[in-house]
């Protein structure tokens, strides 16, 4: 039986969290929890002059807010220099690294040549076959080092889980750097050292990083270890076919909590860019996710954001959402939002609009005339239904009728608007469409007679009298 997988989710914080990374967290997490296994956070930091605390504290905050919830304490790379240091010294000595001298101006020989035979430029490999006595005589004097590994011949293959058989000619490789002359280790090589002391058995990332994988299975193999699996996800895509930018979607998951959405449609919408279910089915939730993911079901071709699917399957789960549920996402967000009103006439003014929002924010928006009278009212909807004093002398007389009214239920004030249609020999809408404007300042919304209802006697009759007293406008 297969060992539980240990995966981990590697950012930098060298910028919020956006779509791509809060994608490969999920799908590091759903694999995990799908076989027992265990999910971890890496904070990349070794870059000092890019790396922030503030971006720590932001990653950290939409990982939670996701509910993706690491399992163990956070590992923050820059506290583990002394290991990374450690197997460059074990390389060293075991003759899978060198010392290189060469300075910058040599190197920069090396590329000249290499450009105008029109090569691709390869390190040649001339401070490998130093002999000790040069070496000694360098070190006495203290000229400046890095540390490259020592390529071997032949082929790196390996089997990633996406895109199959990928196989690269060591040629292809130069002995790179796994230590700069500061002393500081590079990527390729401490996440190597950290993934083996974390046991990572599996490692899922972007595709971008394919290209590192070949280098990084070279330095596994140099320190006597076995390679993780691997699966590269495809890349998000905007609208043109380009690598997600900002201006296409590519905003930080805080400004997606920001603005309202709810945590499990945003994953919902995230695990549909490169994954597909093998049915015609898009709304799930988050349990069902962890049920139903699987790697073999990742596609090689980059998903394009769609911010319009976006918005229907976060209207989904607003609509999925319970009515006291929604309140208390509310409340976790405000716990002041409208705490004045009684509590069943909030769960009915949710109930009532949050099949047409598809964030917290547009509830909230699209709410609003539930609680504060409308002083303005919809330009559009205006010069189609209210366009002049007819209406209003219409409108005024359909006030006075509702005042005789014994019950304010909706099946009665639906009967009652509809005999006065007949009675003033015209259509229910030339009553229905003003009235939605007069209480509301609205020209769509829920059904007309619920909302009167919920509304009540007094609030509705004052807001009519207002709407008559001012539309159409002059």
């Amino acid at each position: 039986m297969p060992a539980a997988p240990r995966v981990r989710f590697a950012p930098s914080p060298s910028g919020e969290l956006h779509l791509g990374g809060a994608r490969t967290a999920l799908f590091n997490y759903l694999f995990a929890k799908k076989r027992g296994g265990k999910y971890f956070l890496r904070i990349e930091d070794t870059d000092v002059q890019r790396s922030k605390q503030e971006f720590v504290d932001q990653i950290c905050y939409s990982l939670e807010w996701l509910g993706l919830k690491w399992d163990e304490p956070i590992v923050y790379q820059s506290k583990r220099r002394d290991h990374h240091h450690s197997a460059a010294r074990q390389l060293l000595q075991a003759g899978g690294a060198y010392r290189c001298f060469c300075t910058v101006e040599e190197l920069a020989l090396e590329r000249d040549e290499a450009a105008k035979e029109k090569k691709l430029y390869r390190y040649s490999g001339r401070c490998r076959d130093l002999t000790d006595d040069e070496l000694k005589l360098r070190l006495n004097r203290a000229d400046p080092f890095c540390v490259r590994i020592t390529v071997p011949g032949g082929k790196t293959k390996f089997t990633d889980s996406v895109y199959g058989k990928i196989e690269v000619d060591h040629k292809e490789i130069d002995d790179f750097i796994i230590q700069r002359t500061d002393g500081s280790s590079t990527y390729n090589f401490t996440v190597v050292v950290d993934d083996m002391d974390m046991e990572i058995n599996w490692i899922i990332r972007g595709e971008d990083h394919l290209a590192n994988t070949p280098k990084q299975i070279i330095v596994y193999k140099a320190l006597g270890s076995k390679p993780p699996r691997f699966a590269h996800l495809p890349m998000i895509l905007g609208p043109n076919g380009q690598r997600l930018s900002k201006r296409h979607g590519a905003t930080g998951i805080q400004a997606y909590r920001d603005m309202g959405f709810l945590p499990e449609a945003l994953l919902n919408y995230l695990a549909l860019l490169g994954w597909s279910p093998g049915n015609n089915r898009e709304v799930f939730f988050f349990k069902e996710l962890t049920e139903k993911f699987s790697l073999n079901k990742v596609v090689k071709k980059g998903g394009v954001f769609d911010e319009k699917k976006l918005n229907w399957i976060c209207g989904q789960h607003m609509s999925d959402k319970s009515s006291q549920d929604l309140l208390n996402t509310m409340r976790e967000l405000d716990p002041d939002w409208h705490s004045d009103q009684d509590e069943s006439y909030l769960l009915n003014v949710i109930e009532m609009v949050q099949s047409r929002t598809k964030s917290l924010s547009e509830l909230n928006e699209f709410s609003g005339y539930f609680f504060t009278d409308p002083q303005s009212f919809d330009e559009k909807a205006v010069k189609k239904r209210w366009k002049d004093t007819s209406v209003t002398e219409l409108m005024n007389r359909y006030w006075m009728s509702l005042h005789e009214l014994t019950k304010w239920e909706p099946t009665v004030l639906e009967e009652h608007l509809r005999t006065l249609a007949e009675t003033e020999n015209v259509s229910a809408g030339k009553f229905i469409h003003p009235m939605r404007i007069a209480i509301s300042g609205q020209g769509v919304g829920p059904s007309l007679f619920d909302l009167m209802a919920l509304l009540g006697r007094e609030r509705v009759l004052r807001r009519m009298n207002y709407a008559i007293d001012n539309l159409p406008p002059s």
